[in-house]
């Protein structure tokens, strides 16, 4: 592995451990499924995922959001430096009889490079805390899209509710994910991602929360972005 590229071996390690589980809505993947319709919805609001429409979704794992984002008509890559994870994704296309989604084991810089301005839709979600440098996913990304297309990010804020809640309460506590998952330190504070995409070039669409419920098991979409949240932005025309 190009030791210049923007990844750190030891999380490819950890997803690449776990991949087998990525479609099992029971194993450490289920607040990923459990999220994902209301990723879906919020990104469909916004951005047309229509037929006809070049998609992105870069750090795809499993396949979790590419697959819902084909099945609203849009023809789809995913991306991802996970071997085995890509691997998962692709066979589970293939059972799910998907033909408008494909998927690659490359760098989104290198990516970027390949295939600029060619994407009206780029996600990139719960992947940006993964990596050692946050802000060249994110120029990247906003060369990957077309003038006017939509980009969205989700990651984690970094303050001590989203210790208490992130890290303490989902992997200690209530055991959602598995210990280490997450690293505190490279949680990235709402401004900090804002900063981020307008040197990018990205202009500021919107912000939303996620908010989860130990009792009734159930998350939803809030203006609270102290813990989980997501970010639209758009290239300008």
């Amino acid at each position: 592995m190009d030791k210049n590229m923007n990844v750190d071996p030891a999380e490819l390690a950890k997803f690449s451990e776990l991949a087998h589980h990525w479609w099992d809505p029971e194993s450490e993947f289920r607040p990923l499924h459990q999220i994902n319709p209301l990723r879906l919805d919020w990104i469909a609001k916004q951005a047309t995922l229509a037929a006809g429409q070049q998609v992105l979704d870069v750090g795809c794992g499993g396949g979790i959001l590419a697959e819902a984002m084909a099945r609203q008509g849009a023809e789809v890559l995913g991306i991802d430096l996970a071997t085995k994870s890509l691997k998962v994704a692709q066979l589970h296309a293939l059972e799910s009889g998907l033909s408008n989604i494909s998927y690659r084991e490359v760098a989104v810089e290198a990516l970027a490079l390949e295939r600029p301005a060619s994407f009206d839709v780029v996600t990139c979600m719960e992947m940006l805390e993964h990596v050692p440098d946050p802000a060249s996913v994110v120029k990247a990304c906003a060369e990957l899209v077309k003038p006017g297309g939509w980009v969205f990010f989700s990651t984690l804020n970094r303050n001590p509710k989203s210790f208490l809640f992130a890290i303490v309460g989902a992997e200690y506590v209530l055991k959602l994910l598995p210990r280490g998952t997450h690293e505190f330190a490279k949680f990235i504070k709402p401004s900090e991602l804002a900063s981020y995409c307008r040197a990018a070039g990205l202009d500021l669409q919107g912000t939303r929360g996620m908010e989860y419920n130990p009792l009734t098991k159930r998350y939803w979409l809030s203006g609270d972005t102290s813990v989980n949240y997501m970010i639209a932005t758009r290239k300008p025309a």
